[in-house]
């Protein structure tokens, strides 16, 4: 009888040593932004590729880049921070 207290606590003790790792995996991989996470998704050996024989999805790509690595333009002074029209909050930017 002995022995199967011995694995019921073993199986326990694994049970919580795995949910332990896999929060501070969660915990640390929650913290880092959004930009670095999928920093360098695509490209590679297959983009090469997607260069050559289908450019709308390199282009496409391409401005997708560019548009992620655009900052926004600094609203002027006098201008209010957003304007509300037909019930939607619309951001000038």
């Amino acid at each position: 009888m002995d022995g199967v207290w011995l694995t019921i606590a073993t199986v326990i003790a694994a049970v919580v040593v795995v949910c332990a790792i896999i929060t501070v995996i969660v915990a640390t991989y929650a913290k880092v932004p959004l930009e670095k996470k999928y920093e360098n998704t695509g490209g590679g050996f297959g983009g090469a590729f997607d260069a050559i024989w289908m450019p709308s999805a390199y282009e496409a790509g391409m401005e997708r880049d560019r548009q992620t690595k655009r900052t926004a333009p600094a609203p002027a002074p006098g201008d209010p921070p957003w304007t509300i029209g037909e019930g939607r909050i619309t951001l000038d930017v």
